[in-house]
């Protein structure tokens, strides 16, 4: 295969990979310490991911403990917590703070189908981006005789392939989290 075709493909896998971590980030009323990914927290001037300074782990279905590792950074952390849009009130007792996350409303349910579908839309737009930026490289390479209009076809056709097959991917991971917020 095609070198091009290789990057063509890496670059689609990286796009459906930060979706991913898009999904993993969205709150869906369980509690998933991804949430806290886009939290920071000023620590001694340098913002720093909460996971970093913290134990975080789920201790039941809906509820997300923090256990700092140096106890004086709780404030910090709930302040970030406070700042960032989770949009979870955290209780500190001290030494842990929890997050509590309430069960979504059917309302709440259909607004975050709606930002899944957006978020699939706009991977796709970029993995046909890779395809578009691919096929013009490609025939520059056959406008420069690199390759012949035989390759060309061919090389088009996989690239059409690879495109479909991510796209695809990209459908099924929309489908899987609407189902999993659905069913909440």
């Amino acid at each position: 295969m095609n070198e091009r075709i290789k990057k063509a493909e890496e670059k689609m896998i990286k796009s459906v990979d930060r979706l991913k971590g898009e999904f993993a980030s969205i709150r869906a009323g369980r509690a998933n310490p991804a949430v806290l990914d886009k939290a920071m927290v000023d620590y001694y001037g340098v913002p720093t991911p909460i996971n970093q300074m913290a134990a975080v782990s789920v201790a039941e279905a809906r509820i997300l403990v923090i256990q700092p590792w140096d106890i004086s950074t709780l404030k910090a952390i709930e302040k970030a917590i406070m700042t960032s849009d989770i949009g979870i009130t955290p209780t500190n007792d001290g030494k842990v703070i929890r997050l509590v996350f309430p069960q979504p409303t059917e309302e709440k349910r259909k607004e975050l189908c709606k930002e899944i579908k957006k978020y699939g839309e706009e991977t796709k737009v970029a993995v046909r981006s890779v395809r578009r930026d691919t096929l013009e490289a490609l025939k520059t390479m056959k406008k420069d005789g690199e390759i012949t209009e035989d390759d060309l076809k061919d090389f088009e056709k996989d690239v059409q392939n690879i495109t479909d097959k991510y796209c695809k991917n990209v459908d099924n991971l929309v489908s899987e989290k609407e189902k999993e917020i659905m069913s909440i």
